[in-house]
């Protein structure tokens, strides 16, 4: 499937979360504001080690040599053309080809929030732990770590958002048990408050 195509597709259900508070500009990736004013350009986020759309390699993924069930290294990330106000950031990282329990929820693999306004990347390996220093959580359907893609071998490849919102606040939510429940609990709290959203995609399943 062309990867553009399923970007469409995997965003739909909180595209609407990051459209009611764009501009126009910010829309349409250019053009000009109200006014005449040139539009701000759109927040771009990038993920080392593989293209947009391309192969995640298997260095990020719980089929890692050494990785822990249901755990991995997580790759480096950044963000650039943050919107003015920005207060916080949400990072969520999503398998689009699983559902859970027979529900519309899919595999929860990274869900951070809280990071600091002044952050403008995060390094590869970061470590697991609930809060980390910089005040910001972090929690997966693992446990408060990162989960590498892990799409078996035997099937199809699963498709894996990056998602990053700029938000002009930081969210009063603290960790639930369970890593869905807390997810969405962030998603609610973020409605009325996106600036900006930036995605970036990959393709895994484990080797034969």
């Amino acid at each position: 499937m062309n990867a553009r195509r399923w970007y469409v597709f995997a965003t739909i259900p909180l595209l609407t979360v990051a459209l009611s508070a764009q501009t126009p500009g910010q829309r349409g990736g250019g053009g000009q504001r109200a006014g005449g004013a040139p539009a701000a350009p759109a927040m771009t986020l990038t993920v080392s080690g593989f293209n947009d759309g391309g192969q995640i390699p298997v260095k990020f993924s719980q089929a890692a040599e050494g990785a822990a069930p249901g755990e991995g290294t997580s790759p480096a990330i950044s963000w650039a053309n943050v919107p003015a106000g920005t207060q916080s950031f949400v990072l969520n990282m999503r398998d689009m080809d699983v559902a859970r329990n027979k529900t519309t929820d899919d595999q929860a693999h990274w869900v951070m929030w809280n990071i600091p306004a002044s952050a403008t990347s995060l390094p590869e390996g970061v470590p697991k732990g609930s809060q980390r220093p910089d005040g910001s959580y972090q929690i997966s359907a693992t446990g408060p770590m990162y989960r590498g893609p892990g799409a078996p071998a035997n099937g199809p490849q699963h498709h894996y958002m990056f998602e990053i919102y700029a938000l002009d606040t930081k969210l009063d939510v603290t960790p639930a048990s369970d890593a869905f429940e807390t997810r969405a609990n962030v998603m609610k709290a973020m409605q009325g408050h996106v600036l900006g959203k930036a995605v970036y995609g990959g393709l895994f399943k484990r080797p034969q």
